[in-house]
C-alpha cells in the first residue's frame, strides 16, 4: 500500500521471540493499514545506536522501543548524543521487569494497546536528564540505591516500603557506610551523610519505588530526594518522612532543580544508576534538558504539566 507511514520496532532481543510480542506486532500489521511496521531486532550492546542512526538516515520520523528500562537509557542516550535538531518520535513498548517510567507514564501494560499507543498516539517532548556526559530519561540513583539490582533478593528491593522494619533492618543487615556527600544546586548546597540520593525526572524506579510523586517530565526540574545518615530507633521518623513528598524533614530532604552537583567523599568511585544502567565517579554533574524528547504517552499522562 502506497502512503504508508514507516514505524520502525526495535526490540530487545532477550524478548524478540516471544510468542505475545510477536502475535502483537502481526496483529498491528493487519490492523494499521494505514502503517507500515519494520521490525529491528538488537543482538549486543551498541546495537541501539547504531539502529537509531539508521532509522535517522532511513528519515524515520517515528521509533518503538521494546524493551525494558535499559534499552530505553540506551535509546534516549544515542537520541541525545547525536544532537539532531529534529529526532525521530519514541514509542515505548514496555517489555522488561519493571517498566518503572512506562509505568508513571500510564503507557499500558497490555502489549497490544501499549503497541497501539505507540503506533497512533500523541507524541509529547519530554524533559531529559544529563549527568556528566551520559543521559537518561527517568532517575539516577546514588549510595545505597545503585546497589539495589534485579539480582537483589525482592525483600532487599523494597527498603522504601511501609514498614520502619523493612529500611531499618536493611541497613542494619547489609552494614552499610553512608556516604559523606555534597550537594550543589543554584539555591542549596549542603554537606551530608548519605544513604541514598535519586535524582528524578520520572517518579519511580526499582519496580514501583514512588521516589518523587510529584515529578513532572515536562516542567524542566528534577526532583531530587536524599536521605541522610540515621540510628534505628528514628526508623519510624524516616519511614514518616518519605510517605510526605511535599516536604523536607530531619532526615529525607527534597528540593527542585534545574542543575545540580554531587560530590561523594570516598576513597573509590561511588556507584549511580541511571534508569538501572551503572555509572561509577565521585563527582557527578547533572542537568535537566527540557523537552529535548519527543514521545508518544498518554493524553492524560499524570507526569505532564499543565
Amino acid at each position: 500500500m502506497t502512503g504508508q507511514q514507516i514505524i520502525r520496532v526495535i526490540l530487545n532481543g532477550k524478548c524478540a521471540n516471544e510468542t505475545a510480542v510477536r502475535d502483537a506486532i502481526f496483529k498491528a500489521r493487519e490492523r494499521f493499514s494505514d502503517y507500515k511496521l519494520e521490525v529491528r531486532v538488537t543482538w549486543e550492546q551498541g546495537d541501539i545506536e547504531r539502529l537509531y542512526k539508521d532509522a535517522c538516515n532511513d528519515k524515520i520520523t517515528r521509533v518503538v522501543v521494546g524493551g525494558g528500562d535499559g534499552t530505553l537509557n540506551e535509546f534516549t542516550h544515542a537520541a541525545l548524543s547525536s544532537h539532531l535538531e529534529t529526532a525521530p518520535e519514541l514509542g515505548i513498548l514496555p517489555l522488561g521487569t519493571a517498566n518503572d517510567f512506562a509505568s508513571a507514564c500510564g503507557i499500558p501494560k497490555s502489549i497490544e494497546a501499549a503497541l497501539k499507543l505507540a503506533i497512533t498516539g500523541q507524541a509529547q517532548h519530554v524533559d531529559v536528564g544529563k549527568c556528566n556526559q551520559r543521559y537518561f530519561i527517568n532517575v539516577a540513583a546514588g549510595g545505597f540505591g545503585a546497589q539495589i539490582t534485579n539480582e537483589t533478593p525482592s525483600e532487599l528491593k523494597n527498603f522504601l516500603g511501609g514498614s520502619a522494619y523493612t529500611l531499618t533492618g536493611l541497613v542494619r543487615a547489609l552494614n552499610f557506610s553512608p556516604y559523606k556527600s555534597r550537594f550543589v544546586s543554584d539555591s542549596f548546597d549542603t554537606k551530608a551523610e548519605v544513604i541514598i540520593a535519586a535524582i528524578c525526572n520520572g517518579r519511580q524506579a526499582g519496580g514501583g519505588q514512588q521516589l518523587a510523586p510529584n515529578a513532572r517530565v515536562n516542567d524542566g526540574l528534577f526532583d531530587v530526594i536524599f536521605i541522610s545518615a540515621f540510628q534505628i530507633s528514628d526508623g519510624g521518623q524516616v519511614i514518616k518522612e518519605l510517605f510526605n513528598p511535599d516536604a523536607s524533614g530531619t532526615f529525607v530532604q527534597r528540593f527542585r532543580t534545574k542543575k545540580l552537583l554531587c560530590e561523594f567523599e570516598t576513597h573509590q568511585a561511588a556507584p549511580l544508576n541511571l534508569d538501572g544502567e551503572p555509572l561509577n565517579s565521585n563527582r557527578f554533574e547533572f542537568e535537566i534538558i527540557p523537552k529535548a524528547l519527543p514521545v508518544v504517552i498518554p493524553s492524560n499522562c499524570p507526569m505532564l504539566h499543565g
